[in-house]
């Protein structure tokens, strides 16, 4: 029995369930996810898009793991995150990147940033906390990243204002994107819980 349920109005609500537990579906979800920002690091043009700007290309990265924090908690956005750090490290081709600190922890606080966006207003209004996770989650990633290059002596201030135009493009891209993915999300899972079968069970082919 399922436990998706719809208001009066007939809106999809998702089944309630503590955002820090691991189900089998949410690391299930956590894998997918991990095996999509892996390859997303890899194929070019997809994980990092180059751009003629001072930082060399917009990052994509992000954007599974404030999906999963998003759609299924904190946990498999920050296991997401970790892998994001994982690949970033791997394939750093500066000592910005290689640092293990500036690798890892900004990736995996998208995570829980994201998810803590989206938690304060889902309640009120799940278009606009789905947009908020975005904006909140791109900008996490850019503020620790920049932050933490700055104190550990990678990154001057004038490098990172350079930077700042680009960092507002990507929360704007990431608020829109995952707004998209999110109602697309709940719409193919409200019409598949909405499903009624209209045939007597022994007729069905499964």
């Amino acid at each position: 029995m399922s436990n998706d349920t719809f208001s009066p109005q007939g809106k999809f609500t998702p089944p309630k369930e503590s955002p820090w537990s691991l189900s089998t579906r949410r690391i299930v979800t956590a894998g997918v996810l991990a095996g999509l920002t892996i390859l997303m690091a890899y194929i070019p043009f997809i994980g990092y898009i180059p751009l003629p700007t001072p930082a060399g290309a917009a990052t994509t990265e992000h954007l599974p793991v404030i999906v999963g924090s998003v759609l299924e908690g904190p946990l498999v956005g920050m296991i997401t995150g970790f892998f994001f750090g994982l690949t970033s490290f791997l394939r750093a081709g500066s000592p910005l990147f290689k640092d293990p600190l500036i690798a890892f922890l900004p990736r995996i606080l998208i995570g829980l940033t994201s998810w803590l966006a989206f938690a304060a207003l889902q309640r009120t209004n799940r278009t606009a906390a789905s947009a908020l996770a975005g904006a909140v989650g791109s900008a996490t990633n850019t503020v620790f990243v920049l932050g933490l290059g700055f104190l550990r002596g990678y990154l001057t201030w004038g490098f990172i204002v350079l930077i700042i135009p680009q960092a507002v493009v990507e929360a704007i891209a990431a608020a829109i994107v995952i707004t998209l993915i999110v109602r697309s999300y709940e719409a193919v899972r409200g019409r598949l819980a909405r499903a009624r079968e209209t045939r007597p069970r022994d007729t069905l082919p499964y």
